[in-house]
């Protein structure tokens, strides 16, 4: 079926489904929901209606497919978000277009992670067309945004008792990996925002004023000359990949201050500067000395400085998961893997987070893992590509899990 699962990720491919703003989001989860549906699943389109970020021009729409004529436990929920981040310069090729070449499936999306969709929805079509029959259920989702932290996709599943502990024993989410090893959680993160305030003044007279721009630049070098170094010697137990990310980190998103750039500038001293930090933390950290730490730098810079206003603002925080190494599901897809590529699997841990986060915190399913075909590194580049070999191996390896698993007949 490598053909026919080739044609079916380039159609997702050439959905558009990006995010910011969240574009074709229904056209996409009704393509995926018509083909389960001719595969023999109950179909449900959920939409996050409460959530914000669901509008009438980009409505967040989710699609669930249930296995029709099993029997309801245990339950095998495979998950893969269809919202793409943006394209970026530096393509050589059309980014929506879905390309075969060389073996690779080229496109927007492709590892990032419309792969994971195809091989699992065809891991188990598989299976159906070999007269194998499950002695459980099989559930297939694509959910919508995961990108920017999934709240409209896979949270709002676990928080409306779609996927949960009730109902739900196993959750494989069909991240790109890498296809020859399993991961089996994430870091965590910290997101907060810090505004500096100054007091505005003629900039041909700047010592009438205080610059919040340099304010923020006083915190930014606390960071990386006392924070950093701080952190720097922490290292976790998790098997997170690459090793580099074993270790805490702290990145600026963004930083803003003063008038907008592009327009007319008047002589002004900036009294405002806002900046988003990104701190990835480890299952060592609690997350509360994560924020204490951060409050303590700005603090002493106020105790040095009267004229150091802040204020910060949490924006987001994800705690560390990891899945039991020794778990069900954990041993039968490596074992699924080894058979299939003839290779001891690693298992690891992923340097960001993925939506592990909301099936483990909010759906409390102690038994999820990340498997999926793609390349992790080549995920939001340009010329962003899966191996057409990587999508066979991947989708035969979920296919033998899905029946060790449930059992077969």
């Amino acid at each position: 079926m490598a053909g026919e699962m080739v044609a079916f990720l380039q159609e997702l491919v050439r959905i558009p489904t990006v995010n910011p703003p969240g574009e074709n989001y229904r056209e996409c989860a009704e393509f995926i929901g018509g083909r389960l549906l001719e595969f023999g699943y109950d179909i449900a389109y959920i939409e996050a209606t409460s959530r914000p970020e669901h509008t009438p021009r980009h409505p967040r729409v989710n699609v669930l497919g249930t296995l029709r004529d099993t029997p309801a436990r245990p339950r095998l929920h495979f998950n893969g978000h269809f919202d793409v981040v943006p394209v970026g310069d530096g393509w050589t090729v059309d980014p929506f277009s879905g390309i075969v070449r060389d073996g690779k499936i080229f496109g927007r999306g492709t590892t990032d992670q419309k792969a994971g969709i195809a091989a699992s929805i065809y891991a188990v079509e598989a299976l159906r067309r070999a007269d194998v029959r499950l002695r459980g259920n099989v559930e297939q989702s694509g959910t919508v945004d995961e990108e920017s932290g999934g709240f409209a996709g896979m949270a709002y599943l676990a928080e409306h008792g779609y996927v949960n502990r009730d109902r739900t024993d196993y959750v494989i989410i069909t991240e790109p990996l890498e296809v020859d090893r399993v991961c089996l959680g994430h870091r965590g993160v910290y997101w907060f925002e810090v505004e500096t305030r100054g007091r505005i003044a003629h900039g041909s007279m700047p010592f009438f004023g205080v610059s919040a721009i340099t304010k923020m630049s006083n915190f930014i070098e606390a960071i990386e000359h006392e924070l950093k170094p701080a952190i720097g010697g922490r290292l976790t137990s998790m098997p997170v990949e690459p090793p580099g990310a074993r270790y805490p980190s702290i990145n600026i998103n963004s930083i803003s201050g003063g008038q907008p750039a592009g327009g007319i500038q008047t002589p002004c001293v900036a009294d405002r500067c806002h900046a988003i930090f990104d701190r990835r933390f480890l299952m060592e950290e609690p997350i509360e000395q994560v924020r204490a730490e951060i409050r303590d730098v700005l603090d002493k810079i106020a105790r040095k400085d009267s004229d150091f206003q802040y204020q910060i603002k949490d924006l987001m925080t994800v705690q560390p998961v990891l899945t039991d190494a020794k778990s069900t599901l954990v041993t039968t897809m490596a074992a699924s893997i080894r058979d299939v590529l003839g290779s001891e699997p690693p298992l690891i841990a992923s340097p960001g987070t993925y939506d592990q986060k909301h099936v483990m915190r909010l759906g409390f399913v102690e038994q999820c893992i990340a498997y999926g075909p793609g390349i992790l590194h080549l995920s939001h580049q340009p010329d962003e590509y899966c191996r057409v070999d990587h999508l066979v191996e991947g989708s035969k390896a979920m296919a033998l899990a899905a029946m060790r698993l449930l059992g077969a007949e």
